[in-house]
């Protein structure tokens, strides 16, 4: 087996992990857009489209009864759209290559820590079994004809793959001889974590108004797009006002670390990235709630709550590294031979 304390080995391997992190982040995006353009039933079966391996492009491509085959999925009296089609494909295509990447991620954690820290290995193929189900809850959107609970859990899970997938990463770091430890007071700790909990209940909070413009969406379609606000609930209301809340518990911890003298530069970078994502979030939001819900401001919207969310996450874990990571501390205090496993004093 490859030595498992080679520094090229290990940093590549965080860049695999931090690649795949990012193509998750962009299979977010890409499955908002295919909500927020109705895209979600472009091919009505799974996995393949149309009974085709490779999608349509043109109707004349597609059985003249193909509305009556795909009647059951709500094709009716919906004609083939190529350009929703080809979205939706796009998308399940992202979600393999995620799938593949994962994989790679697993077999490479397993030649860079398996001697050295085996929970690296354990979490990531835990994310290959994530990414496993999600493949599946993917096929049951598709035959629920978009049920919004099973897409809201698609989503979901989504972010849970994020959130393993970070501990990865942020775990490699903080065993990496190259980090720079960090504390912060204990009023920012506890502003850190009251602030993500709050994002993190701000986001679910939007999932449920995601819901409810769906079906207002159904009833009114594009055409009268002017009155999808008007017609949703109490939990809009809630949702655009909480964000005020948020944006100033986010502020509570991220000016205290921007301006900490004995905080890192990574530390400090996070944190101001986070500022500024959220500030871009809350834009997209106005812009949603003041015009007409545009449908490029809804998955940009989604991801970058996601993002800052996974930013918090990293910064949370780097804190309070010496409990969520106790394991690595004793990794760390003991010696290394020459093979990586842990030498028996």
């Amino acid at each position: 087996m490859i030595s498992s304390n080679n520094p090229i080995n290990e940093r590549s391997f965080r860049r695999l992990a931090l690649l795949t992190v990012i193509a998750v982040f962009l299979l977010i995006l890409v499955g908002g857009v295919v909500r927020s353009t109705g895209a979600g039933m472009g091919c009505p079966d799974w996995p393949k489209c149309f009974g085709q391996w490779v999608p349509p492009t043109d109707v004349s491509q597609l059985p003249a009864n193909y509305q009556e085959i795909y009647s059951h999925r709500g094709y009716a009296n919906t004609e083939f759209n190529v350009v929703k089609t080809w979205t939706e494909y796009l998308n399940r295509l992202l979600g393999a290559l995620i799938g593949i990447l994962i994989f790679f991620t697993f077999v490479a954690s397993a030649i860079a820590y398996w001697q050295r820290d085996r929970a690296i290995v354990g979490y990531s193929f835990l994310t290959l079994l994530l990414v496993g189900f999600q493949g599946w809850l993917g096929a049951k959107v598709v035959s629920s004809v978009l049920a919004a609970w099973l897409i809201t859990l698609h989503m979901l899970l989504a972010i849970v793959i994020v959130g393993v997938l970070l501990y990865v990463v942020a775990r490699t770091q903080v065993l990496s001889k190259t980090f720079q430890s960090f504390r912060l007071s204990k009023a920012t700790s506890r502003w850190l974590l009251v602030s993500s909990g709050l994002l993190l209940a701000q986001i679910l909070l939007g999932t449920q108004v995601r819901e409810t413009v769906d079906e207002v969406a159904d009833r009114f379609g594009d055409v009268q797009r002017f009155r999808w606000i008007s017609e949703l609930d109490l939990r809009f209301y809630i949702h655009r006002s909480f964000s005020l809340v948020v944006l100033i518990s986010q502020l509570m911890w991220i000016i205290p670390v921007v301006r900490g003298i004995d905080n890192t530069v990574l530390v400090k970078r996070l944190a101001g990235a986070t500022g500024c994502l959220l500030l871009v979030e809350i834009a997209t939001g106005v812009i949603m709630a003041y015009f007409a819900i545009p449908s490029w401001a809804q998955p940009i919207h989604l991801t970058l709550a996601v993002v800052s969310l996974g930013i918090q996450f990293v910064v949370i874990l780097f804190s309070y590294r010496n409990m969520l990571m106790k394991s690595i501390s004793d990794l760390s205090s003991m010696p290394f031979d020459k093979s990586g496993s842990v030498t028996t004093l």
